[in-house]
């Protein structure tokens, strides 16, 4: 700030008559207004430097005070996080390489995938972050948009907030218009035939047609969907339940091919027979048999100790033991199945006797898998061998065989009559690419099952959020007030999207936004036959193109859930006044929560006071 000094009236220290401990201060004169100037550009200067951290892929806390007038803050931060993953939209998107924390390195251009790996420190960032990893989880898909969304929505709410318009009036615009947005939605909507897999290819396509993928062709969408439809149940009353994770089984083994990928009717696991010499490792048309207990004998859960006065005891002992195997090993024998598993232990005297009787066994399998089995052959997991009945025994599978795919044995249960049940074979070059295609997968599966839930689509390339943001507009001049204009910035956010694809395909921006916006303008549905207007741009030559003959879909369910959560979540946000830390500034995270004896601080415990100290 700019201090000016009266030369005349105000001596300098040390002359004579005035001490040094006396120095006036009535004559400085202090520039308010400079005071301001400068405050203010502080805060834009470490706004600024904030926009360097997505760069290295790292956001450090972007105000350092944690209290009072972070709304700011939060939008910055909020900004800050969208910026980072704005360029993995759309399917001329670019990649992103990070390293995560245990040194490995990940590519990809899956906005869940990359923000899950970033360190952040400001909680409104955090919060962001969460959006992300809610929408994977709930539709699979439009992670990056609602990322990009939320943080346009809050960037546009700061004019709002400086002109001293209340919060709680801008995130009831906010509602308002989320409102009407998803009516718009729902009559741009159609539906169509699940069975029609053209159509539902189209959709899958679209999706994995921005992702690292896309170049495979219709590879991946082909895999998504035989693994939906595999694994989709009909609930009886016109619904059907598809759960992929549970159900789809994404196994991925390096080597070979892409072209080698495939979807199994039935299941596979990294497993080998018990003992591969005397065990068969293929049966075609096997009786399963599967077990939620051990085929070997107890033994103490802690110290057990057995006195034996003589020396014939012991044997009797042993033999006990080996009768119980044989007896078990004979009760599963009765049932004649042709293959036993397990997910506990299995011994080696119960396996002499389940090979003596021709059965082949597997053992520690994974509970998740044995579910798969159960579901695919159509076999009861039974939890004590006395309880064993033929009606148990699973067969549905057509084949089980043992096969070598790499440096591994995996048992195959294959040629299921009705699997209802699946696993994906991923073949490719490296682990990294593995990965990347499991993600890009993950994605197209949770498309193809929000369109089984829900069976309507919506135009895509921007072309929704653009028809969205006109109408809005449009209904914004019926409302009365101050609220108008948070209402109407809604529509101006959702053209983020469409702006975001034409930059990232590296075409004029302002110019095809402005065609575009006048495509839709003088678009009517009376002029149309009561179509309404499907044009948006195309994410590989940036042109304005009809999303109907381009055959670019979305899935309703994906983009419903997208708005949803970024308005929400951005209303959320706006809310927030003041961020507390609770985390003691002396000692750290934990500081000062206890003394880690159990027993609560007494005052002898803390430190002495200054004025003893002072003793």
């Amino acid at each position: 700030c700019n201090i000016c000094f009266d030369s005349e009236e105000v001596p300098e220290y040390g002359d004579a008559g005035v001490d040094d401990d006396e120095a006036p201060i009535d004559g400085i004169v202090v520039d308010l207004s400079s005071i301001a100037q400068t405050i203010e550009l502080a805060q834009r200067s470490a706004v600024d430097a904030t926009r360097i951290t997505p760069a290295v892929g790292v956001i450090e806390d972007l105000l350092h005070g944690l209290t009072g007038g972070n709304v700011a803050s939060t939008a910055a931060a909020a900004k800050a996080v969208a910026d980072i993953i704005r360029t993995t939209l759309g399917p001329r998107s670019m990649l992103k390489m990070i390293l995560d924390a245990s040194g490995g390195i990940v590519l990809t251009n899956d906005g869940n995938a990359i923000l899950r790996e970033i360190d952040v420190t400001h909680p409104a960032a955090k919060s962001m972050i969460e959006l992300s990893r809610t929408q994977d989880e709930e539709v699979g898909d439009g992670t990056t948009s609602v990322i990009i969304l939320a943080g346009e929505i809050l960037h546009l709410s700061q004019p709002f907030l400086e002109k001293d318009i209340h919060p709680t009036v801008v995130v009831r615009a906010y509602m308002k218009a989320l409102d009407a947005a998803v009516k718009i939605i729902d009559s741009l909507a159609f539906p169509i035939d699940v069975d029609d897999r053209e159509q539902l290819m189209n959709i899958v396509t679209s999706c994995i047609g921005t992702k690292y993928t896309s170049r495979f062709g219709p590879l991946m969408g082909n895999l998504a969907l035989d693994a939906v439809m595999c694994v989709a149940v009909d609930n009886g009353d016109g619904t059907k339940e598809v759960d992929i994770k549970k159900y789809a089984k994404i196994e991925k083994i390096a080597g070979g091919s892409i072209d080698d990928c495939r979807v199994l009717k039935g299941v596979m696991m990294n497993k080998d027979v018990v003992a591969p010499g005397r065990m068969s490792r293929r049966i075609e048309n096997p009786r399963v048999m599967l077990l939620d207990c051990p085929l070997e004998y107890k033994k103490g859960e802690n110290q057990t100790n057995v006195e034996i006065t003589k020396e014939e005891d012991w044997a009797v002992l042993l033999k006990m033991e080996e009768d119980w195997i044989q007896g078990v090993c004979a009760q599963i024998a009765a049932l004649k199945p042709d293959i036993v598993v397990t997910e506990k232990g299995l011994s080696d005297l119960a396996t002499h006797y389940l090979c003596k009787a021709g059965i082949a066994a597997l053992r520690r399998v994974r509970k998740t898998d044995n579910n798969r089995i159960a579901r695919a052959t159509g076999a009861s997991i039974v939890h004590r061998v006395e309880e064993l009945k033929e009606e148990d025994i699973g067969t549905g599978a057509g084949l089980f065989k043992v096969e070598k795919l790499g440096e591994e044995y995996f048992s195959f249960f294959v040629d299921c009559k009705e699997p209802k049940a699946c696993s994906i074979i991923l073949r490719g070059a490296s682990r990294d690419v593995l990965n990347e295609v499991e993600r890009n997968l993950h994605d197209a599966m949770g498309v193809a099952r929000n369109v089984v839930h829900d069976p309507r689509l919506l135009p895509g390339g921007g072309a929704v959020e653009m028809a969205v943001s006109r109408a809005i507009s449009e209904e914004a001049l019926k409302i009365e007030g101050v609220e108008q204009w948070p209402f109407k910035a809604i529509g101006q956010a959702l053209e983020v999207i469409p702006r975001t694809l034409a930059q990232n395909c590296g075409a004029n921006v302002i110019r095809t936004l402005t065609k575009l916006r006048a495509k839709h303008a003088e678009w009517t549905t009376e002029s149309s036959g009561g179509k309404a207007c499907t044009f948006g741009i195309d994410g590989d030559k940036g042109t304005i193109v009809d999303m109907k003959e381009l055959g670019v879909w979305e899935a309703y369910a994906v983009k419903v859930q997208s708005i949803k959560t970024a308005v929400e979540s951005a209303a959320m946000l706006l809310r927030i006044d003041d961020i507390v830390s609770g985390l003691s500034q002396k000692g750290g995270p934990g500081a000062g929560a206890g003394t880690g004896t159990g027993v609560a601080p007494s005052q002898d415990d803390e430190e002495d006071p200054p004025e003893k100290l002072g003793e």
